[in-house]
């Protein structure tokens, strides 16, 4: 096998649950191999890049195997390669307590400013 349907690969190695959820994901263009969107049923080879957006974020996947049946985890692994760079831990600007309630003026402001929303409150 010399090739592969990307949304088939992708199914495969458990990147998506579903097939039907990656073909949706290639149809939104949220998956580009080689820096290009591709459609569901653009072939993949050994040596191929894909950028996947997933939850806001792009993983970088390189082919190391071509698969089309979905295999165990281990077996999986083992088909690409993920150069995703590290995400930073991101603090949590703004986020209130549950059960504070409604946040006052002066509280809502400060949340606006720590999200980078002050140009309507000039000082």
């Amino acid at each position: 096998m010399d090739s592969a349907r990307v949304d088939s690969w992708l199914w495969a190695i458990r990147v998506y649950k579903t097939r039907s959820a990656a073909t949706t994901a290639c149809r939104a263009g949220h998956v580009r191999v080689n820096g290009e969107k591709v459609k569901a049923a653009h072939t993949i080879k050994i040596g191929d890049e894909l950028r996947i957006r997933i939850a806001g974020f792009d993983r970088i996947l390189f082919v190391r195997q071509l698969l089309v049946k979905r295999v165990g985890a281990p077996v999986a692994a083992l088909a690409y390669e993920d150069r995703t760079p590290e995400r930073e831990p991101q603090a949590a600007l703004g986020l209130r307590d549950r059960g504070a309630g409604r946040p006052t003026k002066r509280e809502r402001r400060d949340i606006d400013k720590l999200r980078g929303r002050d140009e309507y409150f000039p000082e």
